[in-house]
């Protein structure tokens, strides 16, 4: 019983992002020497192009690593800047608010941790990766555990 899942869409378009971004630099890098605007380009000028172009290429990529992996022992959140590991009885409630751009786990005192890979964008995905979720808190919470 273990559930994983990632953003599509973001995904889909930070990896066309990337493709386009490196490519546009790589193109520049090579024909940054042929141009005719009286600045005088070198190898070195040309490598960096390409060079930034990996670079952007890279952060547009930072944004398919959100995940969230649920299993019987709770659930392993990770956003942007790191990951962390909640168990089921540090959790309240599984949620998605209205207008919210994604999902959350709602934790004792007010707090609450977003789950950037369940997104709004993703619609009808979204919507089933939550009752996913929901379903194995559920068994993870109401059956009894055998010893190991």
């Amino acid at each position: 019983m273990s559930f994983v899942v990632r953003p599509r869409r973001v995904r889909l378009f930070a990896g066309l992002g990337a493709v386009v971004l490196f490519a546009m630099f790589a193109v520049a890098g090579v024909f940054l020497r042929e141009s005719d605007t009286g600045v005088n380009f070198r190898l070195s000028d040309q490598i960096a192009m390409v060079g930034i172009g990996l670079f952007l290429a890279l952060g547009a990529l930072w944004f398919t690593r959100p995940r969230v992996r649920a299993d019987r022992d709770g659930v392993e959140v990770r956003n942007m800047l790191g990951a962390r590991r909640f168990s089921w009885s540090e959790i309240e409630q599984v949620s998605f608010p209205d207008g919210s751009p994604w999902a959350r786990l709602e934790l004792p005192h007010d707090e609450y941790v977003p789950m950037v890979a369940i997104q709004a964008l993703d619609g009808e995905r979204a919507v089933a990766a939550m009752r996913e979720l929901r379903r194995v808190r559920r068994e993870a919470t109401e059956s009894p555990r055998s010893p190991r």
